[in-house]
């Protein structure tokens, strides 16, 4: 229906998460439309997340520089570390701006079925960053099979170094019991608080 090239743009947007044929079109279509220059700037962008975007040498999160300005930041506590699986659970608890420790990313979840093993994640570079100063690591993994599993693991790992403690999971703001799965009814008991 598209000419080829058009077609090809409609192709590229679909590659993203969330991106169907609909929402491609209209992208693929609104470029065609733009002027030379927004397009140029679009492209550059693009070619530079590539190109400038590497991994902190110490925590793995997204950084143009050899250390993030979160690890770069003395203002944090160095001495508490929330682990996530990714980089963009990095920016999610920032935008809560409650959390003022540092982070670690492993960069994957242990999954038997995908094949991934510990040895594949950052977790030896985790355990190099403690220290006798170390108080707390938190998990901060997804409430799914891996994420149970990458934390059963790494406190079992990390017990006898550092307090290991793990976010709460339950029911969310605004959520109703009947909706809630047996595995989110059976967090939610256990998160269990004393009301003040």
């Amino acid at each position: 229906m598209y000419p080829k090239t058009l077609q090809q743009l409609i192709e590229s947007f679909k590659m993203l998460p969330g991106v169907g044929q609909k929402t491609a079109e209209r992208y693929a279509l609104t470029m065609l439309e733009s002027n030379i220059e927004d397009l140029n700037e679009f492209a550059s962008n693009l070619m530079n997340i590539k190109l400038n975007i590497k991994t902190c040498k110490v925590c793995h999160n997204l950084t143009e520089t050899e250390i993030c300005d979160i690890c770069a930041d003395n203002t944090r506590d160095q001495n508490t570390i929330c682990v996530v699986s990714s980089a963009k659970e990095v920016f999610s608890i920032e935008k809560t701006q409650e959390y003022h420790g540092v982070y670690h990313v492993l960069d994957g979840l242990i999954s038997t079925k995908k094949g991934i093993m510990p040895d594949q994640l950052n977790i030896e570079s985790l355990e190099k960053r403690l220290s006798q100063e170390s108080k707390e690591v938190i998990l901060a993994l997804n409430a799914t099979v891996e994420g149970e599993m990458t934390s059963l693991y790494l406190a079992k790992r990390l017990e006898d170094k550092v307090d290991v403690t793990r976010l709460a999971f339950g029911l969310p703001i605004g959520g109703h019991l009947d909706y809630a799965d047996d595995m989110t009814l059976i967090k939610a008991f256990e998160g269990r608080n004393k009301i003040k």
